[in-house]
């Protein structure tokens, strides 16, 4: 699976950045996150559940940052293992750019599923994961509203 977005972030381009690297704002956004936890600077372990379809994985793996380039973009990556539902693995390449507006955040993912999540069919699997995406995005956006208001 292939999958690019873009999406406008009413924030400067360092609190954005400072945001994607904290793990408890990644853990509050990431729909399912059941846990995020950092193992070293640049690795975290990861435990979430999503319902593609008609199965339902609870998928438990590790999140590497690398190609870091403060605060302008990095790479994301990891694998997910979910037992009798399968496994995900990929990455995506993120990059922020200052805009008049405050950030525009670009992403290119590459990602592929095995097991009973592969069986699924693609259409299915790509829909699910535009909608984790979107949902991902909104709740960034709200956490960073919301951060704005308390300040």
């Amino acid at each position: 699976m292939e999958m690019t977005g873009e999406h406008l972030i009413a924030a400067p381009r360092d609190v954005v950045w400072e945001a994607l690297n904290d793990e408890n704002v990644l853990r509050a956004c990431i729909p399912g996150c059941e846990e995020l936890n950092r193992i070293s600077e640049n690795e975290l372990h990861a435990i979430a559940v999503q319902k593609i379809g008609p199965v339902k994985a609870r998928l438990e793996g590790t999140v590497e940052l690398v190609n870091l380039n403060p605060p302008e973009s990095y790479t994301i990556q990891g694998e997910g293992k979910g037992g009798v539902a399968g496994f995900a693995k990929g990455g995506a390449d993120v990059m922020l750019t200052e805009v008049p507006e405050g950030t525009r955040l670009t992403y290119e993912v590459k990602a592929t599923v095995g097991g009973k999540l592969a069986q699924l069919g693609s259409r299915l699997i790509n829909a699910t994961a535009r909608k984790l995406a979107a949902k991902f995005f909104d709740n960034f956006q709200a956490h960073l509203n919301s951060a704005d208001a308390a300040e």
